[in-house]
């Protein structure tokens, strides 16, 4: 692994988001699956999201948050339900004893009870959990994502946008994955029927990140909606190299 390109321990302290771990290494792999997920995309350099989450768990296997990132997108994926797949069940079972194991911080135990929450089909209490994260972290990227997930799923739209308004100021351009937060916010707005605002925002983050799902999202259904056919499929058409990349196992 790049250890130029991800984050370490000191790294994510500095940010204010603590990793109770001791790896660097582990650290760098939680950014890195983290990375990947927001992007929507598999970086094959690294060996795509799986084969980060197999090398986090060999190299620190008691990381609370690594298994609250894996186990997390696994249900969040919605390919498998807790319900008929008992090795999930273990997975969020293992992270919770962990996590009473350990002393972790307690936006960390906050994750935790998030996505136990999430795996019982309590969504909406999971993403209450999740924002209260993020009252008083924030820039902790995986929350957001995890909620914007879980208002989607909800068809909850307001929120879905709100949850990303009330932090958008404290994203400052120079902290990592800063550009896709614009993405997230476009998609809200649009659902929101705020068309002319999301199209301005959705753009904002493709200046940003030309390759971002959710503002390529967003202009794509802002299109459809307003009924400008020729506009969205040469929009679509003038992205079409950004995606000729394999996408996430969990999409």
């Amino acid at each position: 692994m790049d250890a130029a390109s991800f984050r370490d321990c000191e790294a994510w302290r500095a940010q204010g988001l603590q990793l109770s771990t001791t790896s660097n290494e582990a650290c760098k792999l939680y950014d890195a699956i983290l990375t990947q997920y927001v992007k929507w995309r598999n970086d094959e350099t690294l060996g795509g999201i799986e084969g980060c989450i197999s090398s986090l768990q060999k190299v620190d296997p008691n990381f609370v948050m690594g298994h609250v990132i894996s186990t997390g997108l696994e249900l969040v994926s919605t390919a498998s339900s807790p319900r008929l797949n008992e090795r999930l069940v273990s997975a969020v079972r293992k992270t919770v004893e962990l996590s009473k194991t350990q002393e972790i911080t307690p936006r960390e135990r906050l994750h935790v009870k998030a996505m136990e929450l999430f795996s019982q089909g309590q969504l909406s209490k999971s993403c209450d959990v999740w924002e209260d994260i993020l009252v008083d972290h924030p820039t902790d990227l995986l929350a957001l994502k995890f909620a914007h997930d879980g208002y989607f799923y909800l068809g909850a739209q307001a929120p879905m946008r709100d949850s990303v308004s009330r932090v958008l100021p404290h994203w400052k351009p120079h902290i990592p994955l800063s550009g896709y937060i614009h993405g997230l916010h476009s998609f809200g707005l649009m659902e929101t029927h705020f068309y002319d605002q999301a199209e301005k925002t959705a753009m904002k983050g493709l200046s940003l990140v030309p390759d971002d799902a959710w503002s390529v999202h967003t202009v794509a259904h802002i299109y459809e909606m307003k009924a400008e056919l020729d506009k969205g499929l040469k929009f679509m058409e003038s992205r079409e190299k950004e995606w000729q990349v394999r996408v996430p196992w969990f999409f």
